[in-house]
């Protein structure tokens, strides 16, 4: 990925993330926020802030819940 890939940021869940299947989140990049397809290992739930740990494609991510 480039140097604009979202690895790393923080983001915020708003459509929620099922066990086996993607949710929606929405990340602060490049200035703005943009929404992108995400996956998890657990579910999180609707708001929960989250942090972006792998990029599947330009549109799919791989969210972990922030820690607190």
């Amino acid at each position: 990925m480039s140097s604009q890939s979202p690895v790393g940021a923080v983001g915020r869940v708003t459509v929620p993330i099922p066990l086996n299947g993607p949710g929606e989140v929405l990340v602060a990049v490049r200035g703005g926020s943009e929404a992108y397809a995400a996956w998890s290992n657990a579910p999180i739930g609707m708001h929960t802030r989250v942090i972006v740990v792998d990029c599947v494609s330009a549109r799919s991510l791989i969210v972990e819940p922030l820690p607190t």
